[in-house]
C-alpha cells in the first residue's frame, strides 16, 4: 500500500484544512514546493497536489506552483481541483503532472471521464468525496443526492486508473479513516482505491493494511504529517 502525502495549495500557500472548509484553514508552509520536496526525501512515491482555489473557482489558480513542484522532485504527483475540461488536463499532463483527478464534473458529467480515459489512458483518477454516503462537490461546498458506490460502479470499465475516496467529515479531524465505507466501496469496484480523511497515527496505517486485499491500494495524508502526530518513513516502511 502507497502512502501519499498531500500538498494543498490555497493562494499560493501549503495549507491543511478541516472538514474542506476553506475558512477553517492552518498555514504549513509559504513554499509548497519545499514541502513536496521535503516529503520526497522522507521516501514518499508519490505526491497528491491540490488546488484548493481551483476547486471553488471551477478552474485552475495555482499552476505556477505546480508547475514548480513537478521541476523540483522527481516522483509523481497527482493534481485535483478545478478540473473541468479536456484541455485542462492536458495542460496539467504536459507541466510533467503524472495523473490528474476529476471530481465534481465526474458527478455532473461522467461521459467526461469517459473521454478523458479514452484521450489520456492510465491518466485519470476519480475522486470521490462523500458525507454520509453522499458525494460533496463544488470543493465540498454542496452535498448531492448521488450515493457513492452508485457513482464509482458507473466508472467500471471506463478505464480509470483509482478512485481517491474521502470521508469528509474525517478530513483533517485525525479521528482516523472510516474502515468500513472505504472497505465497502472497495469491494463494490473493480478499481483501485486510495483512501483519504481521518488518518491520524500509524495505528490508523496498520488499521487500513487489512483492506488491500479488498482493493485499497493507497492512502493519502495531509495535517498528521505536518502535525508531527504520523511519521512519513514509518508509515512507509509498516505499509512496504
Amino acid at each position: 500500500m502507497i502512502i501519499i502525502p498531500a500538498v494543498d495549495i490555497k493562494n499560493g500557500k501549503c495549507v491543511r484544512l478541516l472538514q474542506g472548509r476553506m475558512d477553517a484553514e492552518t498555514i504549513f508552509s509559504d513554499d509548497p514546493a519545499a514541502m513536496a520536496q521535503r516529503w520526497e526525501e522522507d521516501g514518499a512515491g508519490m505526491i497528491h497536489l491540490v488546488d484548493l482555489d481551483g476547486a471553488v473557482e471551477k478552474t485552475p489558480k495555482n499552476q505556477s506552483q505546480i508547475k514548480k513542484i513537478v521541476e523540483k522532485i522527481d516522483v509523481p504527483v497527482q493534481v485535483g481541483g478545478g478540473i473541468r475540461d479536456i484541455k485542462t488536463i492536458g495542460m496539467y499532463l504536459d507541466l510533467g503532472v503524472d495523473r490528474v483527478i476529476i471530481g465534481t464534473e465526474a458527478v455532473r458529467n461522467p461521459d467526461f471521464v469517459r473521454e478523458a480515459c479514452g484521450t489520456f489512458p492510465n491518466r485519470i483518477v476519480v475522486g470521490i468525496d462523500a458525507r454520509n454516503g453522499l458525494v460533496a462537490v463544488e470543493g465540498w461546498t454542496e452535498t448531492t443526492d448521488v450515493d457513492a458506490i452508485g457513482l464509482a460502479r458507473q466508472f467500471e470499465d471506463s478505464g480509470v486508473a483509482a478512485i481517491n475516496f474521502t470521508d469528509i467529515h474525517r478530513d483533517g479531524m485525525q479521528t482516523g479513516p472510516n474502515i468500513d465505507e472505504t472497505k465497502r466501496l472497495a469491494e463494490s469496484v473493480s478499481i483501485p482505491i486510495v483512501a483519504s480523511g481521518g488518518v491520524s497515527t500509524i495505528d490508523d496505517i496498520k488499521n487500513l493494511l487489512p483492506l488491500e486485499k479488498s482493493g485499497v491500494t493507497g492512502v493519502i495524508t495531509g495535517r498528521a504529517l505536518y502535525e508531527g502526530t504520523l511519521n512519513l518513513k514509518e508509515a512507509i516502511l509498516m505499509a512496504a
